[in-house]
């Protein structure tokens, strides 16, 4: 159950920022014609609408590299602790049945 909110929150993170790069299409040019330039074209002088959030996109791609580190971090930290718990019980015992 736990584990399917964290794919949750993963899947609400990665909709909240790639929803307008991925609703970004390439329009046809109008009348079919070729596009003028086929070479280099400076990005400053690229519309707003060819233009990749790439801030957005590195920032989530980050978090999601963090969220990650620290989920995995997290469940080791959860595991081992059990175990140490598992392991004094069951030094308890072996101290209780030899005496």
């Amino acid at each position: 159950m736990k584990i399917s909110t964290v794919g949750f929150l993963i899947l609400l993170i990665f909709a909240s920022f790639g929803q307008q790069a991925l609703a970004q299409q390439p329009q046809p040019p109008a009348g079919g014609a070729p596009p003028q330039s086929e070479g280099f074209v400076p990005v400053d002088t690229l519309p707003p609408s060819e233009q990749l959030p790439a801030a957005r996109l590195v920032i989530a791609a980050y978090a999601f590299v963090w969220l990650a580190v620290f989920g995995y971090v997290w469940s080791l930290w959860r595991r081992l602790a059990k175990v140490e718990g598992e392991l004094q019980q069951l030094a308890r015992r072996a101290g209780a049945n030899t005496r």
